[in-house]
């Protein structure tokens, strides 16, 4: 029986998103396990794991839109723009009014250029910045454009010299929670850092739909390829000529379904494909079925 399909966990605190891996690959009983989009130790919420098959799909789906709850504690930075590091600035956030946080939350919101952490995954020089930071050294990292498309303030705690702001963030792949932290605090000249971290969306998949470690060890929930599909990108039925062209391999005439990936199904609903179509025709990008 082929168990390919995507399993929703709810991370727990303190583990990687490579621990996470680890784990399911001993629930589920195969190497076959990847993740879509990582989530640094210090967050909690959901993780999209490709068990099998799935793996393919996982590039695809870590380009879908996600949402976060974030605690932002504005009056102390960090050297790495979250709890997780070192305070290196302090400034009183006491005269932080309502009315400028919701300035300064107005300035990230929309499309924006934002520069990622200097401790980040992101590659200079074919080395991790994070591996630079760590060994002291000053990482130049280029601004790139990310799109927040609501920043909401939830909750205001003040506490003497320092403000904790309780924020929901939906936002496009690539965003830094972090950096919005670290780029909030400079705006209101107080410095800032991320405390706390909950991813409850990456497209589709949310929380409700998560499981802890433990429920998966008990019983493993694994969403079937072909509803994991269907609910991110747009589907196509072909005929039995059709799918025996695209399961070797094969390109058909576009359909007008969009520049992204398209789900290529079978007449008995199997999953085939996906396809992204491009100068009149659908070119497979990665086939299920052989």
């Amino acid at each position: 029986m082929d168990n390919s399909g995507l399993v929703i966990v709810d991370k727990p605190a303190g583990w990687t998103s490579h621990d996470v891996v680890g784990k399911m690959r001993r629930i589920a009983r195969t190497r076959r396990v990847g993740h879509a989009g990582t989530l640094d130790p210090m967050a909690t919420g959901v993780l999209v794991l490709g068990v099998g098959k799935a793996t393919r799909l996982l590039g695809h789906l870590a380009l879908t839109e996600k949402g976060y709850d974030a605690t932002i504690r504005l009056g102390q930075a960090t050297n790495t723009d979250d709890a997780e590091g070192e305070i290196t600035a302090t400034a009183s956030a006491g005269s932080v009014t309502d009315e400028t946080l919701r300035a300064g939350i107005a300035g990230l919101t929309g499309t924006i250029q934002q520069i990622p952490p200097q401790v980040s995954a992101i590659k200079v020089n074919g080395e991790r910045a994070y591996k630079m930071a760590r060994k002291g050294e000053e990482v130049a990292l280029a601004a790139r454009p990310v799109t927040v498309r609501e920043f909401t303030v939830l909750d205001v705690r003040r506490r003497g010299d320092v403000v904790d702001v309780d924020a929901s963030v939906s936002c496009s792949s690539g965003t830094y929670i972090r950096a919005l932290a670290r780029d909030l605090g400079a705006s209101l000249g107080c410095g800032g850092h991320l405390t706390a971290l909950r991813r409850t969306r990456v497209g589709p998949y949310d929380l409700p739909m998560a499981r802890t470690l433990d429920q998966l060890g008990e019983k493993l929930e694994i969403l079937p390829m072909g509803e994991a599909v269907a609910a991110v990108f747009p589907r196509r039925d072909v005929s039995d000529d059709e799918a025996r062209k695209v399961a070797h391999g094969g390109r058909l005439p576009a359909a007008g379904l969009g520049p992204g990936p398209v789900g290529v199904f079978a007449p008995d609903g199997t999953l085939l494909a996906l396809v992204e179509e491009h100068g009149g025709a659908a070119k497979p990008l990665a086939v299920f079925v052989s």
